[in-house]
């Protein structure tokens, strides 16, 4: 899965249908003849473009991905540098995004429920994501002066993922804010006493 994709139209055609079919039925549900179906290609160029159902799995997580960090980081440049107002824009950001493209929960959950062998290429980017989250939920923590910033990451990760599941479920309503609130209790019980909320060193710019 090293070469590169050649994305013309049909491939992104493809990568586009497969998105909304394997977001709306699962994985596993969706097979490679209704992809093409879909995208208004055959068979054979889904295979030209992808050689595989894997990699186009891959593609659309990757896809997804992508766009989600795209989608943070501009609320995170409105919000400014400093930790506590970046938390709030992470867990606002996160509540349109459930809204807008979440109806059915994270994709990388969902996903995961369906791919949990490591040996499988998209088992590392599902992975790969949440490490990602994590790391920027540590880095927040760190900005602020907390004592054992891993720790408040980890525990703040949990209230967002949490929250993840709530609104896939719709068990409750406005989950996200109720979470957004735990993580900001939970990153000033942690906060070292005389520390100062420091520009942020969570990687995004």
């Amino acid at each position: 899965m090293t070469s590169a994709i050649d994305w013309t139209p049909k491939a992104r055609a493809v990568l586009e249908a497969a998105s909304e079919l394997f977001y709306e039925h699962g994985i596993h549900a969706v097979g490679v003849d209704v992809i093409a179906e879909h995208a208004g290609v055959t068979k054979k160029t889904l295979y030209d473009r992808f050689g595989s159902k894997e990699r186009l799995v891959v593609e659309y997580l990757l896809a997804r991905d992508a766009r989600w960090r795209e989608f943070l980081e501009r609320r995170l440049e409105d919000a400014g540098p400093l930790a506590r107002d970046r938390l709030a824009a992470a867990f606002a950001a996160s509540a349109v995004w459930a809204r807008k493209h979440g109806g059915k929960g994270c994709s990388m959950i969902n996903a995961h429920a369906e791919i949990s062998d490591p040996a499988h290429p998209a088992h590392a980017v599902l992975i790969g994501q949440k490490r990602w989250m994590l790391e920027f939920f540590t880095g927040l923590a760190e900005s602020a002066g907390v004592a054992e910033p891993g720790r408040a990451g980890e525990r703040i990760m949990l209230v967002h993922e949490g929250a993840l599941v709530m609104a896939g479920m719709r068990v409750a309503e406005d989950v996200f804010a109720r979470a957004a609130e735990t993580a900001a209790a939970l990153l000033n019980l942690a906060i070292a006493p005389g520390a100062k909320d420091k520009p942020s060193t969570d990687g995004q710019k």
